[in-house]
């Protein structure tokens, strides 16, 4: 029996035209700047999203700790939510690898930050105070999509305060796909974004920082400070070229499928936050370990969560969506 794995939409395995395009890749050292698959994503993406560099490196967390090294230096400031990946979920590598103090806000319902509360937590230019320099924002937060309005909005007071403005778009495409624009309709207010392209997107590894020219070639001296310099890594940009040629329409039916699981549920009584994306959150309290050993029994996987998140990709059918909701309707009569 195949698992359906709603974890997360890091656990996809290449497909295989993604297979074929890194069979067929040609190689060179990357280090050296000489690995031509490598040297084509970074131009791609750069282009597409409208900066001029780029940078490929192997995960999400090295791509935003460059990100914020580069902006910042010791002693500098950045302004984050609490529930950002930047702030909370990467080990705090700003601040232990970086010296940059993060300053924490709360995450609004719709997954922004309050624009007044960001003004208000800029630090005056102060010897006793560490100099803010950054606001990092995350899109899609928690699946919630920022509009396009508040991105302006951000980047004009960001603009105003003197701060750049960096993104976390570990699911940029999932944002673009569900606003129906071009992704440089969102990178486009941005200084510097991250994209993942081991998630939702399919790849096996790997993510892009975009920027400037100084601020990449600042995160390229970076990259190998932290070990991030790989060799012949066009096997694996060739993945990430195959996914952003052809796998970033499909990602609408991540959004389908996780609509019908939210809808699936609601339905047997579930209390299931709304569904913009491809992440579905419920409500399962005190059940969650004996939901989540329940579901393994029936070939689903699962986190054990009192507010349960699941996420929808490649690797998940409607059909597959269907046995889930089953599942939930047999543990909820037992």
């Amino acid at each position: 029996m195949t698992a359906i794995d709603l974890r997360s939409d890091t656990v996809t395995q290449p497909t295989a035209g993604m297979r074929e395009a890194m069979a067929q890749a040609p190689l060179g050292d990357d280090v050296y700047g000489e690995d031509p698959t490598v040297n084509r994503l970074e131009a791609f993406l750069a282009e597409r999203l409208g900066f001029a560099a780029a940078l490929f490196v192997p995960t999400g967390t090295m791509s935003n700790l460059l990100g914020l090294m580069a902006h910042c230096e010791r002693g500098d400031e950045y302004i984050v939510g609490q529930q950002a990946h930047t702030y909370k979920y990467e080990g705090g590598g700003a601040a232990v690898l970086g010296s940059i103090q993060p300053q924490p806000l709360e995450v609004q319902a719709d997954g922004s930050l309050d624009l007044d509360q960001v003004v208000g937590a800029i630090k005056a230019d102060d010897f006793h105070f560490a100099r803010t320099r950054l606001l990092a924002l995350e899109n899609t937060m928690q699946g919630k999509v920022l509009p396009l309005e508040y991105l302006a909005a951000a980047r004009k007071v960001t603009t105003e305060q003197g701060l750049a403005l960096h993104l976390d778009g570990a699911r940029l495409y999932n944002a673009a796909v569900k606003l129906g624009v071009d992704a440089r309709e969102i990178t486009r207010h941005f200084d510097s974004v991250s994209v993942c392209l081991s998630k939702g997107l399919g790849a096996p590894v790997g993510s892009v920082l975009c920027g400037s020219e100084a601020l990449i070639g600042k995160a390229r001296r970076l990259r190998k400070m932290v070990g991030g310099g790989m060799r012949q890594a066009g096997l694996l940009a060739a993945a990430g070229l195959y996914a952003l040629e052809h796998q970033v329409e499909r990602l609408a039916d991540d959004h389908a499928n996780a609509a019908l699981l939210a809808k699936g549920l609601s339905e047997l009584g579930y209390e299931v936050e709304p569904v913009q994306t491809n992440m579905v959150y419920v409500q399962i309290g005190d059940q969650a370990q004996a939901l989540k050993n329940f579901c393994a029994e029936q070939g689903i996987v699962l986190s054990a969560a009192p507010r349960l998140r699941m996420v929808t990709h490649l690797d998940v059918s409607r059909a597959g969506i269907e046995q889930v909701v089953a599942a939930f309707a047999r543990f909820r009569a037992q």
